[in-house]
């Protein structure tokens, strides 16, 4: 039996968002996505995350649900980014949360990433963040 334990220490500096917010989206051709509304961001280091959304990849009866992002750092310093965030159903239920990390985002670079999850639907799930940093990268 092999178990892997992933220690992540962040040290946050300067501002946080600490409210609860729909993730933003990004429609992808050929794929079946679900998608949550992206609020208005302003010019923070929020709006770096340029889509966060439910990627539906199911097929042949195995459910496959994964979650994707793109960061699209604007600061002009190598950035480190981390958020958390959570998938609620329609009445509100937390289906799943997690954290996720991006790191050693040059100025202007954009950064994809993907995670597999435990869902076993993609239907009527909303995704929020639930907190988001983004800190000086060395």
């Amino acid at each position: 039996m092999v178990v892997i334990v992933v220690a992540v220490l962040v040290i946050a500096q300067g501002d946080s968002d600490e409210s609860t917010t729909p993730a933003p989206s990004e429609t992808t051709a050929g794929s079946t996505t679900q998608e949550a509304e992206q609020e208005p961001q302003g010019n923070s280091e929020r709006a770096d995350l340029v889509s966060f959304r439910l990627d539906d990849r199911s097929a042949a009866g195995l459910t496959d649900i994964w979650i994707a992002w793109t960061i699209k750092n604007s600061s002009s310093e190598k950035s480190d980014y981390s958020w958390d965030w959570e998938a609620v159903d329609a009445d509100g239920t937390r289906l799943e949360n997690g954290t996720q990390l991006e790191t050693d985002v040059q100025p202007g670079q954009t950064a994809r990433g993907e995670y597999p999850t435990t869902l076993k639907s993609a239907t009527g799930i909303e995704l929020n963040i639930t907190s988001f940093n983004r800190t000086a990268g060395y």
